[in-house]
């Protein structure tokens, strides 16, 4: 291997391109036409143009990729994650072409890739599997009849793919059909396959995945379990490992099951196993403790069999999810855990070489967690834009951040939202989370929303820090998490102060006589804002009653003597974001704008794009009377479909789009006419 080609882009790329080198293989990057001037593109030996915008246009096509090794004569092929990295076509194309496959053969990928066919393969071979449907019939009918026979609740799956997408869960019959709609549509834009299957969900679980590594000679190893149990929109945000609630023998009996189906399916490279951890059935089952990281354990009692889960006909304490057969986005969590390079073993082992290490020689020190930094709001809504200001938090001992940014990189609507991910290794869970919080504090990105401050907010919410969050976390918890991200006053006043100096800093000679009036709205609130500047760079602010000294340098604004560091990023339009201490600030400035224009009061009659995307379905006609809360229009955007409601009770007055066109943000959607 002298030359490795990557099929991906972004922090993958990058992650994959830093071992090559480091192992003195050169390095191929591909890159479409938004990517063109991409990190991954100028840190690789040398790169090829695939052409094209969106993913179908350039990642996803295999002749390109073909073309593109072959004209920069590279010998191997990594396909990151995402993407082609589960296409058995392709690594089966790659292989014929006469290069050397990173990854598992075509025909693991086969009996694994599809949920069923793994489903199928597990119970062969005695891995738990909760009841379900996972047969060929497609027809509507057919999985009506099944459900009927599963009972509900139960989880609406893709059979390919992964990442949340084309998951629905079903409390219903009345539910059923329009989840398998929906999951069928979201499978078919991202995996070009909407086969679906359904089985019994399990409503308070957590999400548990054990990763194994394997080598053409027949050897197969575990790496230990990662807990991935916070998630929004089935997707993970937050990983660790150790799992707070996982048991030595828990952990033994999880590995025992992962390498039994990777060996059954006659894997090779990386792959990981995911597990619905039913807590309470683990803790009637295991026996011994649980290791938590920060030297507590969780004492599991000893019973003869778990309680059965209401409507299953067996109990156990996990039942397997799927196999994702690729490297993961959360494989730094083992890595900063065993001191390993997964990357390094992938290359090795697709070189033929035997796995470095044996069951007995893998250890695990400390505590690893990851947070995945995405371009996303608090309602997890994805967002598009330039990056108009970053800087990473300063690169301490045990923390490590996986990205692919800098000041100027467009966020666009064709690819994931994720921009990268922090790790933190530290001795306990407690300085884990601790430390990965204040490096999420300390990293400065604007220009475009992102979950920077919400992920913070989740590592110190109570029932996380205590090791206490399953699956519905966020649903249970989310509006919580969000009361934990509203800005201090004084934080909004020195982001007002920055934002409102940031292009003319205060006078620094003779005083002025004469109050400034500034007028800024932050969300729903309008903010009055007097002052008078005394030289030097000093300011007498006035705030309703509030009567404060400031002073606004580069990087900073001092109120009453406190440091508030700031950034900032002009928007456009009078609108600013700003970073003030951990808080991220959403400023407008109205100063000159005529007062009743303060209030957008009629911002209810007409209903507008939130993010970039395309239109995929039209639910409401003129002249139709439409209740609060149901669908009006579904955008498709960053691989995810997203259904936009009636904000309330509405008359449809006129439609300003169709289905089957891209909108931008702020682009008129829907009048109202009532």
């Amino acid at each position: 291997m002298k030359r490795l080609l990557i099929a991906n882009r972004g922090e993958i790329a990058r992650r994959v391109i830093r071992t090559a080198h480091a192992m003195g293989i050169e390095t191929v990057a591909v890159f479409s036409e938004p990517d063109a001037n991409a990190l991954h593109v100028r840190e690789a030996t040398s790169a090829f143009a695939l052409g094209g915008t969106t993913s179908a246009e350039s990642y996803l096509r295999v002749d390109r990729l073909l073309d593109a090794a072959l004209a920069t004569n590279a010998d191997a092929v990594h396909p990151g994650y995402g993407f082609l990295s589960e296409n058995a076509d392709f690594a089966q194309a790659v292989i014929d072409a006469g290069l050397t496959w990173v990854g598992p053969p075509p025909s693991a990928i086969r009996a694994l890739g599809s949920k069923s066919a793994a489903k199928a393969l597990a119970v062969a071979h005695g891995v738990p599997c909760l009841p379900g449907y996972f047969g060929e019939d497609q027809r509507e009918a057919t999985f009506v009849t099944e459900a009927q026979r599963i009972g509900f609740p139960l989880m609406v799956k893709a059979v390919a793919g992964g990442g949340g997408r084309g998951m629905r869960l079903v409390h219903s019959a009345d539910q059923l059909l329009p989840a398998l709609k929906g999951a069928c549509s979201e499978a078919l834009a991202g995996f070009a396959n909407g086969d679906l299957l359904i089985e019994r969900a399990l409503l308070r679980p957590r999400h548990v995945e054990v990763q194994v590594f394997a080598d053409a000679l027949g050897h197969c190893v575990h790496l230990g379990e990662r807990d991935c149990s916070v998630q929004r929109r089935h997707q993970k945000i937050i990983e660790e490992a150790p799992s707070p609630a996982v048991s030595p023998e828990l952990r033994e009996e999880l590995g025992r099951c992962a390498v039994a189906l990777a060996q059954a399916a006659g894997y090779v490279g990386a792959g990981t196993v995911e597990f619905l951890v039913d807590e309470a059935g683990w803790a009637r089952a295991s026996t011994g403790s649980a290791r938590t990281g920060d030297g507590s354990t969780r004492t599991a009692t000893k019973s003869v069999r778990p309680e059965p889960v209401e409507g299953l006909t067996h109990t156990s304490p996990f039942y397997l999810m799927e196999m994702n057969t690729r490297l993961q986005v959360e494989h730094p969590v083992t890595e900063a855990l065993t001191g390993l390079d997964l990357v390094e073993w992938q290359l090795r082992v697709a070189r033929g070489e035997p796995l470095p290490l044996t069951q007995a020689q893998i250890t695990f020190k400390g505590h690893a967690i990851e947070a995945r930094l995405c371009a996303e709001d608090e309602h997890y809504t994805p967002h598009t834009g330039r990056v108009r200001h970053f800087a990473e938090p300063p690169m301490v001992p045990g923390l490590r951040f996986d990205h692919a940014l800098e000041t100027g990189s467009e966020v666009t609507p064709h690819y994931d939202a994720m921009l990268g991910k922090l790790i933190v290794h530290a001795p306990t869970r407690t300085e884990a989370i601790d430390r990965l919080a204040h490096a999420l504090d300390q990293t400065r990105l604007l220009g475009l929303p992102t979950n920077r401050a919400f992920l913070a907010a989740c590592l110190r919410h109570p029932v996380f820090h205590e090791g206490g969050a399953l699956i519905p976390f966020l649903a249970d918890e989310g509006e919580t998490v969000r009361a934990m991200l509203l800005p201090p006053p004084d934080a909004v006043l020195a982001g007002v102060l920055a934002a409102a100096f940031g292009a003319q800093p205060p006078a620094t000679g003779l005083a002025c006589p004469f109050p400034r009036p500034l007028r800024w709205l932050h969300g729903a609130q309008v903010l009055d804002v007097a002052v008078q500047e005394q030289g030097h760079g000093a300011l007498r602010v006035t705030w309703g009653e509030r009567r404060v000294q400031a002073c606004v340098s580069p990087g900073r604004v001092v109120i009453d003597g406190v440091t508030w560091p700031v950034a900032t990023a002009a928007l456009g339009a009078g609108r600013w974001q700003v970073q003030a201490g951990a808080h991220t600030i959403a400023l407008a400035d109205l100063s000159l704008a005529p007062r009743e224009s303060a209030g957008g009061a009629s911002a209810a009659r007409d209903l507008r794009a939130p993010f970039n995307g395309k239109l995929i379905a039209v639910h409401a006609q003129p002249g139709a009377t439409i209740a609060k809360g149901e669908p009006l229009l579904v955008i498709e955007s960053m691989k995810l479909e997203h259904t936009l409601a009636a904000p309330r009770d509405i008359t449809v007055g006129s439609l300003s789009v169709v289905a089957g066109q891209q909108v931008a943000p702020g682009q008129l959607l829907i009048t109202f006419s009532a």
